[in-house]
């Protein structure tokens, strides 16, 4: 009979089952009133005594084994209804992940990064906080200049040497050309921080792209004709013009403008009914830049050129308030996520 027993407990130590009605039968055929358990203790009054010690020890043993194994995949059981009750079905599909997307700036920033990159232009950056050298004096703005009112500058220290918010990423510029000798083919994207107040069509922190190329024999038809493939790349424009200006940092200077048309109300509107769009300035950098900047005039010339990244992306995605792009509007950001 004592084998008998032990052929049970290995039955028991495999028996395995998720149904609840197949472990409930498992239960009451052990341990029910007329369960096994029952028949092996009624048959102990029958054992030889000098067995009884043996098989009390391993009927016990089979009693506590069958009471863990229905305890155990009781309890599994439950924890398994239990969790798909808070999860659901743990094997189903998982449900698609957000897909984020990029910001409209960081958008068109990478896509004018591409478009030089492709011409041989890398990228060079620089401190947002800057000293009165780089950001003015260098770029042929000495102290008291007047040209220096076009742009009201966040100061941060005065005395003992001005240390300001960079008006314009031309700081870069200046930096790159002091560690480099030509030729310098090279772009600066970033944030700038101007004095001003907010509206619709101006903030106090917005974006640039400025570009610079400085070698031998650097004309004006380069900087034309450069610009003229950035247009057709980014807006698809093949018609452009520009505009005589000022600059303290470049001579001859120009307003670059693109022919948009006139084919919706909206090209009339933004175009004020002329059908140009001004998108940035230009021209040749002045040699008393390059002097600064320990560039010989005599034997290099170049050109440089800017503009905010905020109004590329409002041309672009038409959008009428440069407000939006800092107002971290989920419904306003989540119209992008197709965009590279």
């Amino acid at each position: 009979m004592i084998q008998e027993i032990k052929s049970h407990i290995k039955e028991v130590e495999a028996f395995q089952s998720e149904d609840l009605q197949q472990i409930e039968e498992f239960r009451i055929k052990y341990l029910g009133k007329k369960g096994l358990m029952n028949d092996f203790f009624k048959a102990f009054k029958e054992v030889p005594n000098e067995e009884k010690k043996e098989f009390g020890k391993t009927l016990n043993e089979l009693k506590t084994l069958a009471t863990e194994k229905v305890k155990e995949l009781k309890e599994a059981l439950e924890n398994k209804q239990e969790e798909i009750g808070v999860y659901g079905d743990l094997t189903r599909p998982a449900e698609p992940s957000e897909i984020g997307s990029r910001h409209p700036i960081s958008i068109v920033k990478n896509q004018i990064i591409e478009i030089f990159a492709n011409i041989g232009f890398n990228v060079s950056e620089g401190p947002e906080i800057e000293d009165d050298w780089h950001n003015f004096t260098a770029l042929n703005l000495p102290e008291h200049h007047p040209a220096r009112d076009m742009q009201d500058t966040f100061f941060v220290q005065r005395d003992p040497k001005d240390i300001l918010l960079r008006t314009h990423t031309s700081s870069v510029q200046v930096r790159y050309m002091e560690e480099n000798q030509p030729p310098i083919r090279t772009i600066s994207p970033g944030r700038v921080f101007r004095n001003e107040d907010i509206s619709a069509r101006s903030h106090c922190i917005f974006h640039q792209v400025e570009g610079l190329y400085i070698d031998k024999k650097v004309s004006f038809s380069d900087l034309k004709q450069t610009l003229l493939y950035f247009t057709k790349q980014l807006f698809g424009k093949s018609k452009i013009r520009l505009r005589p200006s000022y600059f303290p940092f470049t001579e001859p200077s120009a307003e670059v403008d693109i022919y948009w048309g006139l084919e919706t109300e909206t090209d009339y509107r933004i175009t004020k009914g002329t059908g140009w769009l001004e998108i940035m300035g230009c021209g040749m950098v002045d040699p008393n830049v390059l002097t600064n900047c320990n560039i010989d005039p005599e034997k290099y010339s170049g050109f440089a050129f800017g503009m905010g990244i905020e109004r590329i992306a409002m041309l672009l995605y038409q959008i009428g308030d440069i407000r939006m792009f800092y107002e971290n509007d989920a419904r306003f950001l989540e119209q992008f996520k197709s965009s590279i």
